[in-house]
């Protein structure tokens, strides 16, 4: 058994792109600065547990799609295209839609750096549409 101490997103500027999800996820910075090589967020201490994401200046850029992303759902009452709305508004990039008719699906986004990652439909929308079947 083991446990995931930290995603890790290897990167060209640790400060920016960690700056960039502090924004989308609400998560604050562990002491960091511009400039520094590793920088870290802190997930809040909700009894959830979700590991830190981690930052780390690497010299080569992304030439592929990513091997490993993040799934992420709105919080605070947001559904999932208000959450892709605003993660655009953010800079987040469009890169597959793969939304259904029924409600159903996800969105692809590209993160400042060009990572993937997936907005899917929160609990909120999940149990509606449960409860509607």
């Amino acid at each position: 058994m083991i446990e995931i101490q930290t995603v890790t997103f290897d990167c060209a500027d640790p400060y920016n792109l960690a700056q960039w999800w502090s924004q989308a996820t609400g998560w604050p910075l562990v002491d960091s600065e511009p400039g520094d090589d590793e920088v870290m967020l802190d997930p809040p201490a909700d009894g959830r547990h979700q590991p830190p994401l981690l930052f780390i200046r690497v010299p080569e850029g992304k030439t592929v799609k990513n091997r490993l992303h993040l799934d992420v759902t709105p919080t605070e009452g947001r559904t999932r295209d208000e959450e892709v709305e605003r993660l655009i508004g953010l800079g987040a990039k469009p890169y597959q839609d793969h939304r259904n008719p029924d409600g159903t699906g996800w969105v692809i986004l590209l993160d400042p750096e060009g990572n993937e990652f997936c907005v899917c439909r929160g609990a909120a929308e999940r149990e509606a549409a449960d409860s509607a079947s």
